[in-house]
């Protein structure tokens, strides 16, 4: 079966799942390609670490990530995102509630 936006989506919402923690959504990031900065932020936009990441409520990180996933879509490379968020271990995402 081949990974849809919507199918990964799904998945990264599974189990009260936000994002993954930031280390490996900034990895995840890095993988975007065509990333460029426009005026004082990025395309796609940076994930929410740093100092982001105690200030943007559970809902903002999952739209984020979700943009990401369409940005991988759009760029030819959904499958190696997939893959790289499907191996994640469940500790290495941020639920809600946490």
């Amino acid at each position: 079966m081949s990974e849809t936006v919507e199918s990964l989506v799904a998945f990264c919402r599974e189990n009260d799942r936000v994002c993954p923690l930031p280390p490996l959504w900034n990895e995840l990031w890095e993988m975007l390609p065509n990333r460029s900065q426009v005026g004082a932020g990025w395309q796609p936009p940076l994930p929410f670490i740093l100092a982001a990441w105690r200030d943007t409520p559970a809902m903002l990180k999952m739209l984020r990530l979700a943009e990401h996933i369409q940005w991988a879509g759009q760029h030819g490379v959904l499958e190696l995102v997939g893959k790289f968020l499907r191996e994640l271990r469940e500790e290495d995402w941020f639920h809600i509630g946490e």
